[in-house]
């Protein structure tokens, strides 16, 4: 069951820990970029999330920028392969972000809430077990970064949205900044009250960067 609530009929089975590090208190936990809709069947090369938890993953991500953009991956897919993740008891890192061109024409906010509300309308109080990237899809891969003022305004703009779809959820939701974090620009996104911490791409492949991020 979902610790939201004890009424949730989506199940909640064991997790295993990938590895934990007693002496500095760390717990590092593993996950897919990417899970199928389908519990079983014949699927060539899609991954379950029944099969990614058994296999003592925690998280799994959906609705990555290329995968909606590469993949044609609709709002509808995302919300599909969301519940999916969580009826199997991983936690979804749902990606949410806007296109260069829909941020000069104003609509960030529109897109963002749009993305996200077709996850969280449908798990519902389960909510709470999801997790929230926001990645402007302008900043991934491209070395440009979002202020840390422009990340924080859409990162509260996701918390309200969360805030008033489930009660509480915002204080237990973790929203990630995904767009080119780096080691030179972490500590001041990561300052802001609304950024939990980061969805690293590029950074997680350069070991003294991402030590320096942890």
């Amino acid at each position: 069951r979902c610790r939201a609530s004890t009424t949730c009929a989506m199940p909640w089975p064991r997790r295993r820990l990938a590895l934990r590090v007693d002496g500095d208190h760390l717990q590092l936990r593993y996950g897919a970029q990417d899970g199928s809709t389908q519990d079983n069947g014949a699927f060539t090369g899609e991954i379950s999330a029944e099969m990614l938890a058994k296999l003592g993953c925690s998280y799994v991500v959906v609705g990555h920028s290329e995968r909606r953009a590469d993949n044609f991956e609709t709002d509808a897919l995302v919300k599909a392969k969301a519940t999916a993740a969580v009826a199997a008891g991983l936690e979804a890192i749902v990606c949410v972000g806007e296109t260069l061109a829909e941020r000069d024409a104003g609509q960030t906010e529109a897109v963002v809430k749009r993305q996200l509300a077709a996850v969280i309308h449908t798990v519902g109080h389960c909510s709470s077990e999801i997790v929230v990237a926001y990645e402007p899809v302008w900043a991934i891969g491209t070395g440009r970064t979002a202020t840390p003022e422009q990340a924080q305004a859409v990162h509260h703009v996701l918390r309200a949205q969360v805030a008033a779809a489930t009660a509480n959820a915002d204080k237990r939701v973790h929203i990630l900044y995904g767009g080119s974090m780096n080691a030179a620009n972490a500590a001041t996104l990561l300052a802001m009250p609304d950024i939990d911490g980061g969805l690293i791409g590029g950074a997680s492949l350069k070991v003294p960067d991402f030590l320096q991020i942890i």
